[in-house]
């Protein structure tokens, strides 16, 4: 049986997208434009192959009304 997440593994690699291109200082939220963050998510999703349309789309809802609250900031918590 294997362990293999493909969503725990692209969730890690937006935690490090968000900690190199936010313009928080060093050890701030690490927050990223809701554009900036669908973005990287979409595309990273898309070359992974075992991430549906459908479940991308429901996740960056999810995102986006969290997002939505923090003047259209993703921050980390928010996945």
């Amino acid at each position: 049986i294997s362990c293999w997440n493909p969503m725990q593994s692209l969730l890690s690699s937006m935690k490090q997208a968000c900690e190199i291109l936010t313009r928080d200082p060093e050890g701030g939220a690490a927050r990223l434009p809701f554009e900036t963050f669908s973005f990287l998510y979409s595309y990273l999703a898309s070359i992974d192959g075992e991430i549906s349309e459908a479940e991308t789309a429901a996740f960056l809802q999810g995102v986006k009304e969290q997002a939505d609250k923090h003047s259209g900031l993703v921050l980390i918590r928010h996945f």
